[in-house]
Order: C-alpha cells, then structure tokens, then sequence
C-alpha cells in the first residue's frame, strides 16, 4: 500500500488519541513519501504512551507541514522522497507495524549505502520543523541535581574534573542532614509549581522516603521489571536468537504483558519503565548505569524542570554475559567503583540538561554525599574557582535557584 490509499479505517487499531492525531492529519500523511510516513507513525502509534514534552514534537511535526504549501512540502520531503526502496518494504503492513518497517528499512538503507543520506534528511527536516516552532521554553528554570559516593568513607579520587572549569567548587560544605535538606527542596520545589512529568527523582538504590510530587525510579523497586526482561533476553540468548532478534523482541515488551496496568498518566509511566529498562545496555544489572541512562533519558523525553538523580554503590563489574546468566545479587557491591561510575555519569547528565530549552537559565548541582565536595554550575556562579567558604546544602540550594 503507498500513503495516498490511506484511509481512516486503517488506523482503527491504534489507542484512542493516536487515532485521532492520524485521523486528524490523514491529508497530510497521504502525501508523504513511503521513506517518511511508516516513521512518522512509528512515533504517532505510540501517541497515547508519550510524555506531554514528545507530544508537543510530533504535534509540532503535523502543524509545521499544514502550515506549508504543497510546493514547500514537497521540497522539505525531497532527500526522503529520492531514497531508493525495494519492493517488499512497501509490502510491509506498515500502518499497523510501522516497528517492523522501520527495523526493515534500517537494515536496507545499511545494505544500499543510503545510511547517510536518510540521517542528513531527517536532521535537515527537524531542524527545519524546530527552526518553524520552537520547543516552547520549560515553565521555570530547570535544575538538576546529582548526588553521588553513596557508602565510600574516604576517597582520593578527584571529582568533578570535567565540570570545573564551567562552574565553581565548593571544598567545605557542612554535609549535616544533606540528603534530607536535598529531598525536602526538591519536594517542595514540585509542590509549589505543578508541571506534568516536570519533577523526578532517581534513585540507584533503595529510597527512604517517596518525596511528595515528585515521579520516582528507584533500582531496587523496579526489580521486577528488570528480572521480567532479564529473563526474556537470556530466553533470546539461549534460543540462538542474534543481535536484531533480540533488540526487536525487547522493544515490543509491554507493560501489560509484566502484570503493569494504568490509564492516563500511569499508562506512561508504566511503558516509560519498561523501555528504560529493555532498550538500556547495562541497565539490567548495573545501578550505576541505571541511574545514568534513566537521567538520561527523562531528560530527552520528558523534558523536566527539575530532576535529582542519586547514584548508590553498584555490583563489583563483571561481563555482560556472566551477568545475564547468573543471579542477581547485592553481597559484592563497590562503592568506590561506583563515585568513579558516578562522577562521569553526573558530567553526561550536565550534557543532556544543556541540549534543552532554556539552557542559558538552567542549574546543576553536584555534591558528593555526606561529604565536603560540591560543584555548582549555574548562571548565579562564577566558572572555574573554588570556594573555601564554609557552605551548607540550603545556601548551595539557593545557589541554584532550588
């Protein structure tokens, strides 16, 4: 079928506001090219499982070619439009498994040589669509904040090398009641200034508390989520499944198939876990790297105004492969392992942060838990000094805007 045929009909098994997007822009879609639409409705059938911020992009999608003339449109879509497709990708029921084709067309455009041609269309189209509506700026300044070193006494690792240079370094700060005073700010930080998906917390291992109004990951509760993928993968592994096989049956994990239901906002959050930990390498079996991919990727999706993510000691490294076959277990932790993981973690968190919206107005904290170390990276700072001024979390706090 080619997207001129397009009908509504078509899209009566997608969830109720997908249906409604691709009805609502069927025009538009019948005039895509076969390289472009089954991709664009990968991102649309997936509509309903989105966070309001990757909404507002595939809206922003829709809105921005309505807005051309036909001639413009076509121009935007002409790199995708002279991309070479074989015959049984068209075959592909790409209305109803726009996963399949795209995993399809991946593998085809590796083999034709058009790799680099179909990735300079789709950053050239985004930047366009971007450029036409910008993302709409965060509600209030974003804060960040990573606390890291969870368990390690005494270190002389030196922390936060790759951040000094952007902000200023706090050497005596009083770490009394830190992680409390930390939660307690960031609890109320989301109470005070309501944003859907706006407030996160990440935890590497085992929380305390739940702070009110803010949506929490924590490593140890989502165990049975990572058991459920862990054991599909080496179900995979096991059955002499390859690399795309196993990639593309973890991809179409869903919340329902581990027992996860919801509606509305829980439905989100439920797939947003299940992705986190079935698309993540490492994140099955390392807390450390759990933490980090998790920041990530609430930073890209999500888009949040405010995010503190702890890292806890992890599992003392081993391969992959012993990992996966062996059991899980928590008697052989490394914490000192874990501030080296931690500490670069923490740099790649300032990174996604600075890719968003307001970047120019955005803070970050890094404070070495239950210890006299800190960094702040925020407009209210100098860049590359160090304080030896005596400092407690609610001074640092306000630094940021917290």
């Amino acid at each position: 079928m080619q997207p001129s045929e397009l009908a509504p009909e078509h899209f009566a098994t997608y969830p109720p506001l997908a249906r409604q997007v691709a009805v609502d822009n069927l025009e538009i879609l019948r005039q895509l090219p076969m390289g472009f639409v089954p991709l664009l409705l990968g991102e649309v059938i997936a509509y309903d499982s989105k966070f309001p911020a990757e909404r507002q992009e595939v809206d922003a999608q829709f809105a921005f070619m309505k807005a051309q003339r036909p001639e413009r449109r076509r121009e935007v879509m002409a790199r995708f439009d002279r991309l070479t497709l074989s015959r049984d990708l068209a075959e592909v029921d790409w209305v109803k498994n726009p996963t399949e084709f795209s995993e399809r067309l991946s593998a085809h455009l590796w083999t034709t040589s058009q790799v680099a041609d179909f990735r300079t269309a789709a950053v050239e189209f985004l930047n366009t669509v971007r450029s036409a509506i910008p993302p709409p700026p965060p509600a209030m300044p974003r804060v960040s904040i990573v606390v890291l070193g969870q368990g390690v006494t005494k270190s002389s690792y030196p922390l936060f090398r790759k951040l000094r240079a952007r902000g200023t370094y706090f050497s005596r700060v009083d770490p009394a009641g830190g992680l409390r005073i930390v939660l307690r700010r960031m609890s109320a930080r989301a109470e005070q200034h309501p944003v859907p998906f706006g407030h996160w917390y990440i935890d590497g291992g085992s929380p305390n508390a739940v702070p009110p109004g803010l949506q929490t990951l924590a490593y140890r509760q989502l165990d049975p989520i990572r058991d459920a993928v862990v054991s599909k993968l080496r179900g995979l592994l096991m059955a002499g499944a390859g690399t795309e096989a196993r990639r593309s049956a973890l991809m179409q994990m869903r919340p329902e198939d581990l027992g996860l239901k919801g509606e509305g906002d829980e439905r989100v959050l439920n797939y947003f876990k299940v992705t986190l930990l079935s698309e993540g390498s490492g994140v099955q079996f390392f807390s450390t790297t759990f933490v980090q991919w998790a920041a990530r990727e609430v930073l890209r999706r999500a888009q949040p105004v405010t995010l503190l993510a702890r890292f806890a000691p992890r599992v003392t490294e081993r391969s992959m492969n012993a990992s996966l076959m062996g059991s899980r277990t928590t008697s052989d932790l490394d914490a000192e392992g874990a501030l080296v993981d931690a500490d670069m973690g923490a740099y790649y968190t300032w990174l996604n942060q600075m890719r968003l919206t307001g970047a120019d107005r955005s803070s970050f904290l890094i404070w070495f838990e239950d210890h006299a170390e800190a960094l702040v990276v925020a407009p209210s700072v100098a860049s590359g000094v160090e304080s030896t001024q005596a400092i407690d979390l609610n001074q640092l706090l306000d630094r940021v805007g917290a």
